[in-house]
């Protein structure tokens, strides 16, 4: 009765302490603000506090600390990790997504709760960019500090590449900056290691200059897919590190490029894009328009435009994972493509291919993210809204992840994939950059408080 009556004070006393808000149980918007992008599974927090800054992510977190609450983190809410824990605090931080542009300095500074349109649409009017993800809902925060990969990053970089600083919010309940100077082991750590070290408040990115950017997508029948893959792989292997895009086999969608006998059905299509102009990305793209096909797009578009067309619809059920490749000869470009068949369809879900090379090859070596070394990446991403699916679904992603097994380097970036155990973890990260990490964690949160993540257990 004790225990219960100092919890309900220390409630009481969060709701009126928060700028933000505060939502329990029974509260009006709390099972609307628990919703994440994957209503897979299906979590009830204790508590959700909405903070609006960082001072309210400190009191949130001795809230937590004060009642041995197991602490969540919530910036999208893309990830399969677990920003939503039964019984836990979540501290969400989807009001935090201010975003401030200093176009001399060619920097951003960005909330910990926006979304990579808000990071777009900011630097957008200033003919400036930088890697963001292939989805404008994912969050800025968990994506970077992840690694990040997207459009982008063959011509600027993984996104972590791009990291100048962050601002955190530790286990402690204290509020720190990590960067090249200041915390030079933790501002590594935070190169791939994702949310375990702290709670990041806000994140400093370096910009680049993206005057112009372009796209060609066409759709076409799933038997034309090889010959799809294969001529995008010889555009990537002798074009410039300005251009990249996706080969995604998918449910035809309900588009008006999309001819009506294929809407529902299973069709293959390639995305190249460019970050230049429309004239040299046609150019590049010719080998692919030679192609049969049966829809195309063409043109120049915004860079923060694209990241909108491609969203995925939120409340549905999820489970993804992926490879990274060493090579992609000609029998695993025939195997993900036999692979295809065996989606589930009509559903969400896209059996993705996409190249890296270029500026992420060429980044830092010093890292945790050991997987800038392959050439390409195969992305098995199943959205489906029926729970009869959940067993197809489900095994079709690790049967993509089994098929290709025999070209994977074992390293991935942890923001694509899910709760896969703590093996996977060590190899995506590396042996040597788990155990350095580890120590680092040791300094930053020695109780793994923040453990509902890619964990990295302290040592």
């Amino acid at each position: 009765m004790a225990a219960r009556s100092k919890a309900g004070a220390a409630l009481t006393a969060l709701r009126e302490d928060l700028v933000g808000d505060v939502f329990a149980p029974g509260d009006p918007g709390y099972d609307d603000t628990r919703t994440a992008f994957s209503t897979l599974p299906d979590r009830h927090p204790a508590v959700i506090a909405q903070c609006a800054d960082a001072a309210d992510v400190v009191r949130a977190v001795r809230f937590a600390r004060e009642l041995d609450l197991r602490i969540a983190v919530r910036g999208g809410g893309h990830g399969l990790a677990g920003a939503r824990i039964d019984g836990a605090l979540v501290v969400d931080l989807r009001r935090m997504h201010q975003v401030t542009v200093d176009p001399a300095a060619e920097a951003v500074r960005i909330g910990g709760g926006a979304t990579i349109s808000h990071l777009d649409r900011a630097t957008q009017p200033y003919d400036l960019a930088t890697t963001g993800a292939r989805a404008s809902t994912t969050g800025v925060g968990g994506f970077v500090l992840g690694g990040g990969t997207g459009w982008l990053d063959r011509a600027f970089g993984l996104a972590v590449d791009n990291l100048l600083g962050v601002e955190l919010v530790t286990a402690e309940a204290e509020r720190v900056h990590a960067n090249a100077d200041e915390n030079p082991d933790l501002f590594w750590a935070l190169h791939g290691g994702g949310g375990n070290f702290g709670i990041a408040t806000a994140l400093t990115l370096e910009l680049h200059e993206l005057p112009e950017f372009s796209v060609v997508l066409l759709l076409c029948l799933p038997e034309s897919g090889p010959d799809v893959v294969r001529t995008f792989r010889e555009i990537i292997r002798s074009g410039p590190d300005e251009v990249s895009g996706a080969v995604r086999y998918r449910t035809g969608p309900p588009a008006r490029y999309t001819p009506p006998a294929l809407v529902g059905e299973l069709v293959c299509t390639v995305l190249l894009t460019y970050a230049g102009g429309e004239d040299d990305l046609r150019k590049l793209a010719e080998p692919l328009l030679a192609l049969p096909h049966e829809a195309e797009l063409a043109g120049d578009l915004p860079y923060a435009d694209l990241q909108c067309l491609l969203d995925d619809p939120p409340g549905l059920r999820g489970h993804w994972s992926a490879e990274y490749l060493a090579a992609l000869p000609d029998d695993a470009v025939d195997l993900f493509c036999a692979r295809a068949a065996g989606m589930p369809v009509p559903t969400g879900a896209q059996h993705i291919l996409f190249p890296q090379g270029g500026a992420i090859a060429a980044g830092p070596r010093t890292y945790p993210v050991p997987y800038r070394d392959a050439p390409w990446a195969v992305h098995p991403f199943a959205l489906w809204a029926d729970p009869a699916d959940d067993g197809r679904s489900i095994a079709w992603v690790r049967d993509v992840r089994a098929a290709l097994r025999p070209w994977s380097t074992g390293a991935v970036c942890l923001n694509l994939i899910g709760d896969e155990g703590p093996e996977r973890v060590r190899a995506g990260l590396g042996e040597e950059n788990t155990l350095r990490l580890a120590k680092v964690k040791r300094r930053w949160d020695p109780d793994n408080v923040f453990r509902f993540n890619h964990n990295i257990r302290p040592i």
